[in-house]
């Protein structure tokens, strides 16, 4: 007769009642809010069930039953959640034990050994068992002397746990049949004598769902949520949650919902109180979820990935550029390298032809460039990332390389996504120019084309400094697209005036078809600072003057300072035609 275990009160391990209900019933209804996850949830079922339900299969083969298994991942992607659903799997043939880290953690000498020796000896007694760890990185870091927090606590603590999981099926006896399952998203930080052969050797990861498994999470977390989305709407909603976990998920429907909710109360139109004494559960359904509700939600609930570097950016959209006809040719390239690969996915394939990996915007300053990206992550609704070069270098030794790699893990995490350095000259000039950049080149070359493939990730570069970039960044499946954004011609010139101009009070006098022939070799950003200093300008003759007149605007665009000279623009297409040739 199975015997359940209750845990002591001030034990912190806790021990699971087994509820006597049909075991298939069980099995089939432990992974019911799960979803997205069926490779890990068939590898858990040879890993869990197999050796615990039919141990027999293990002996005719002469194979050892597995021991014990990580689970690995970015936080909130339903590590936790998979580890619990696959031991209740096995009740009520199994108890199960559970263990938290950093809850574990005694203040008290050999506190915490004692406590994992008390729920590894439950386990035995009664198995076979299923032993949950969480967050197991906080319970056995790396016990390398360089390490932070890896003292002498911690390392016995270490060195107890591969005692006690080196015991476990020793002896091959029932009572032994033990599986421990561990969680944790920082792999790296456990003690590597944990994930050897006989311990956590086998390794499970949890990543950021795909856009089919973020459809089926949300078609569970619509389950008995009322709404009015159709399939293709949630599908949508699905395509356009890049990287977003399934915690993201949660939280994106539970923003929703209460947006939802506020709809419904202001449309009753009565105070707060009152709807809230008066408000019954047919008055409240309405019409459910809508998709302008998904939409809200959006732009409040962000990916866990990128909470930490994403950038608040402006509304920029391809309207707000004024490209002329030669930006015309840079913006459709430049979509081409990021929205063809997603669109036209099957197309590429079939094809054979391979998704760039990387974009290097290059040209004089103050023409756009930045302005390009910003509108790009904008217009393509991809995660973006942006980093200044300048602002990743660090005097410590290792750190600049730790930041880049750092940045390329979370733009992987939550791909589809952006990753654009503005002044990349800042920390990729050339090898060997003595400035100690050598180490921060080659992390950034190996995160590009290295052993970790680069998946739905590309990294679009600025500089306005060509010539310094080391040779290597550029060669094929780098930054193989060079994108020229030279300055404005007269019908780019014209459209920046118009633009600037719409916010402000001008005489009747003024032409603009005049002023764009005035500016002649001036960057975009001189023409805007024209249209500024006419302004300056008005307002020193009068504080009451009503409008802008054309002798203003002719004044500030006879003396603006052009900081691009035709030796200029000649350096930057000779560069271009050297690349070509």
């Amino acid at each position: 007769m199975k015997i359940t275990i209750q845990q002591p009160k001030n034990d912190t391990a806790t021990s699971t009642p087994t509820p006597q209900v049909n075991g298939a019933l069980q099995k089939e209804s432990a992974y019911a809010t799960l979803g997205g996850l069926d490779a890990q949830i068939e590898e858990l079922r040879k890993l869990v069930e197999l050796p615990l339900k039919r141990p027999d299969l293990f002996q005719q083969y002469g194979l050892p039953a597995p021991r014990g298994l990580l689970l690995f991942g970015p936080p909130g992607t339903g590590k936790t959640t998979l580890a619990y659903s696959a031991a209740k799997s096995c009740v009520p043939t199994t108890s199960i034990e559970t263990i938290s880290g950093p809850e574990l953690t005694s203040s008290l000498h050999g506190g915490t050994e004692r406590a994992l020796r008390k729920v590894f000896a439950r386990a035995r007694k009664n198995a076979p068992s299923v032993v949950i760890i969480d967050e197991i990185d906080a319970l056995a870091p790396r016990r390398d002397g360089d390490v932070e927090g890896a003292g002498e606590v911690e390392k016995r603590v270490v060195a107890t746990l591969l005692t006690l999981m080196d015991g476990l099926g020793a002896d091959g006896k029932e009572d032994s049949r033990v599986v421990v399952i561990a969680a944790t998203n920082r792999p790296n930080a456990l003690d590597p004598a944990l994930r050897r052969p006989g311990r956590l050797d086998r390794e499970i990861e949890v990543g950021i769902p795909t856009s089919t498994a973020r459809l089926e999470i949300l078609q569970v977390l619509l389950k008995g949520v009322p709404h009015s989305l159709t399939s293709e709407t949630i599908k949508a909603v699905a395509d356009r949650t890049h990287g977003y976990a399934g915690a993201d998920l949660s939280a994106l429907v539970r923003e929703a919902g209460m947006q939802a909710l506020s709809r419904d109360m202001a449309s009753a139109h009565a105070d707060l109180s009152s709807q809230l004494e008066n408000m019954s559960l047919a008055s409240s359904q309405s019409n459910g979820l809508t998709e302008s509700d998904f939409l809200f939600a959006q732009a409040k609930v962000r990916p866990s990935a990128m909470r930490e570097i994403s950038l608040e950016l402006p509304k920029v959209t391809w309207d707000d550029i004024a490209p002329g006809q030669s930006g015309l040719d840079v913006q459709r390239k430049i979509r081409e390298c990021v929205e063809w690969p997603l669109k036209h996915r099957s197309t590429m394939q079939r094809l054979g032809i391979d998704a760039p990996r990387g974009v290097l915007l290059y040209g004089p300053p103050g023409c756009s460039k930045t302005l390009i990206a910003r509108a790009l992550a904008s217009e393509s609704g991809l995660n973006f990332v942006a980093v200044k070069g300048p602002e990743l270098l660090n005097k410590y030794v290792g750190e600049s390389e730790r930041a880049l790699r750092d940045v390329f893990r979370k733009a992987r995490a939550a791909a589809p996504s952006i990753i654009f350095f503005d002044e990349i000259d800042g920390m990729t000039t050339a090898r060997g120019s003595g400035d100690g950049g050598d180490r921060l080149i080659t992390t950034l070359l190996n995160e590009m084309d290295g052993v970790e493939q680069l998946s739905n990730v590309i990294v679009i570069a600025a500089t306005n400094r060509p010539d310094v970039l080391d040779a290597a960044l550029l060669r094929p499946g780098r930054l193989d697209r060079l994108l020229y954004v030279g300055p404005p011609d007269l019908e780019a010139r014209k459209q920046i005036l118009s633009k600037r101009t719409q916010a402000m009070a001008l005489a009747e006098d003024v032409n603009l078809s005049l002023i764009a022939d005035l500016t002649h070799g001036c960057s975009g950003a001189e023409v805007v600072s024209i249209c500024n200093d006419a302004g300056l300008r008005a307002m020193n003759e009068s504080i009451s003057i009503e409008a802008v007149r054309q002798d203003h605007l002719e004044s500030a665009a006879k003396q603006v300072r052009r900081r691009i000279t035709p030796q200029m623009i000649r350096q930057y297409e000779s560069w271009r035609d050297q690349l070509v040739l």
